[in-house]
């Protein structure tokens, strides 16, 4: 049985390929999170709770899904020192990974990373260990998330935003990326370039731009948005002025072009994952705010942070080296999460 390992597990991103994978698949799947940001798999997996056994839960029947509650570098360390862990630690036999997504991370909307940038920066201890680990047990592939955060920001000002190309980074001259966010996403590529040159790892990284979905927690815009587009808020609160804009992608989207990414991408290569389509927020509440039949007013919000003006991919190269385009609309996806609000919190 191949065995795939998914740090961060019960975030956002983490708990969808879970899922995705439990339900494609007949693998066994160990997923790791310390809970500090992601939601406890009982409230989102489809699958029975089984045996515990020290911090970790088997999930299934079949007990193909092993859920350890923990920081990703405690089992990192452990494998490190005794080649046995797994067999001592859980009672199951695991020489080595199959495919290994890495999506622990200090993150969240844009109050963190503004509001707490030496936290964030917290993603350079956990990367570096994780690399170091990857380079020496070496599964057969591994994911690395960078982000679209770690683009110039120059080049996404009010008065300068282009859409922005996987060459729009080039680490012989670099420009300035978003924080400490986009700084340790930027040193993570340059690992993941350094696992595959010196250690032969195969290793695909992925700059998601701004992915969401039905389960995204309200720390992130579009569920935050749809959940007050339910309640009629009224005026409607936007922070800034709302014009800047972002370009947002489905959460199924992301999935299917981070596997079809590992087929063939293995030397750190970077893509671009997006629609290549700018919308900005007041466009976005405009939208959830059809669907909740009303048309309230606007009030900006100038106090709050709103990061860079524009920020959207240019999908060419993904679209030619991979031939994929993201399937599901912004208004298909943004419905689905209204829907969904609307489930949750009620329709005012």
């Amino acid at each position: 049985m191949k065995t795939h390992l998914v740090s961060g597990g019960c975030g956002f991103v983490g708990r969808n390929m879970v899922k995705r994978l439990y339900s494609t698949t007949a693998d066994r799947v160990v997923f790791v999170d310390d809970l500090s940001v992601g939601t406890d798999p009982s409230t989102w997996l489809d699958a029975p709770k089984g045996r515990s056994q020290g911090n970790g839960t088997f999930y299934g029947d079949d007990e193909r899904l092993l859920f350890l509650q923990c920081d990703i570098r405690e089992p990192l360390r452990g494998m490190l020192d005794d080649k046995d862990f797994w067999q001592k630690t859980y009672g199951v036999a695991i020489d080595r990974f199959s495919d290994v997504f890495h999506f622990a991370a200090i993150v969240g909307g844009r109050a963190k990373i503004d509001g707490d940038p030496m936290m964030v920066a917290l993603d350079l201890s956990i990367d570096a260990e994780f690399f170091y680990w990857a380079c020496r047990h070496l599964p057969d592939r591994m994911l690395y998330p960078s982000s679209s955060a770690a683009y110039p920001i120059n080049l996404q000002t009010e008065s300068h935003s282009i859409a922005l190309s996987e060459s729009d980074i080039d680490f012989d001259n670099m420009g300035q990326p978003d924080m400490t966010y986009g700084w340790s996403k930027l040193t993570g590529e340059y690992l993941a370039k350094l696992a595959a040159s010196h250690y032969g790892l195969k290793v695909t990284c992925i700059r998601p731009f701004s992915g969401y979905g039905e389960d995204q927690d309200l720390s992130y815009p579009i569920p935050a948005i749809a959940m007050r587009a339910a309640k009629k808020e009224d005026p409607f609160e936007v922070w800034g002025t709302g014009k800047q804009g972002r370009d947002f992608v489905h959460i199924d989207d992301v999935l299917d072009c981070i596997l079809l990414a590992m087929e063939t991408i293995h030397d750190g290569t970077a893509i671009n994952i997006g629609r290549g389509e700018l919308l900005s927020f007041l466009e976005i509440i405009e939208i959830f705010c059809e669907f909740a039949g009303y048309k309230p007013p606007i009030k900006c919000l100038l106090d709050k942070p709103v990061g860079v003006h524009s920020r959207y991919s240019n999908m060419d190269f993904v679209k030619e080296r991979l031939g994929w385009e993201a399937k599901i609309s912004v208004r298909e996806g943004l419905r689905r999460v209204y829907d969904a609000a609307v489930e949750k919190y009620g329709n005012a």
